[in-house]
């Protein structure tokens, strides 16, 4: 297996697949296709734009990619509505919104989950991350019991919002942040060959 980092053109050459792995991970409606793609597309255009893929032998089984964020981005908007509806942002969350690197999109081929490829995506997507801390936000599950909520957690991520609506989807959502570096990360996180 191979963690291969991406430039800006062929993320975008690569987008109809990748986004093809992100719906299938989330199980969204595949008609939101097209304007995924046109989306991510245009993501790459963000200032600390980074993105990676897991591949072997030519097939990907994962995407992480993300940004600095910005009040002007959409997920930002959300997440600054989230914390004003619990009463905020305290001074805590006004600092964390200044300073932070988004991962907009982590996901792993279902049929390869379990294998640490996740883990790997994001540890070297944080790899000096242009950013003090990091956020994300993911699907919430009861009592946080898939691989997702057991990766964040093992790597630090700590609550910021639960069950939070995002316009436009209709699922709960857990928003998490984690201070950088990333505990124990001062060398670039090895890529380990993991049979299958």
């Amino acid at each position: 297996m191979e963690i291969r980092r991406l430039s800006g053109p062929e993320f975008a050459v690569l987008a109809p697949q990748l986004v093809d792995l992100y719906i299938e991970a989330m199980g969204y409606d595949p008609s939101i296709r097209a304007g995924r793609i046109a989306v991510w597309r245009q993501e790459i255009m963000q200032p600390g734009f980074t993105a990676l893929v897991a591949l072997e032998h030519d097939t990907v089984l994962g995407v992480a990619y993300g940004y600095i964020g910005a009040p002007d981005m959409w997920w930002d908007r959300q997440v600054r509505r989230g914390f004003r509806e619990g009463g905020g942002p305290d001074t805590r969350q006004l600092m964390l919104m200044r300073d932070y690197f988004e991962v907009a999109e982590i996901h792993v081929d279902p049929s390869q989950q379990g294998r640490g490829i996740g883990r790997l995506l994001l540890s070297q997507l944080l790899w000096l991350a242009p950013a003090g801390n990091a956020m994300l936000s993911t699907p919430e599950v009861e009592d946080e019991a898939n691989n997702a909520f057991s990766l964040y957690r093992s790597m630090g991520f700590r609550d910021e919002l639960r069950d939070f609506f995002f316009d436009g989807d209709a699922r709960p959502f857990a928003v998490l942040s984690v201070p950088l570096p990333l505990p124990g990360m001062v060398e670039k996180p090895a890529v380990v060959d993991q049979p299958r």
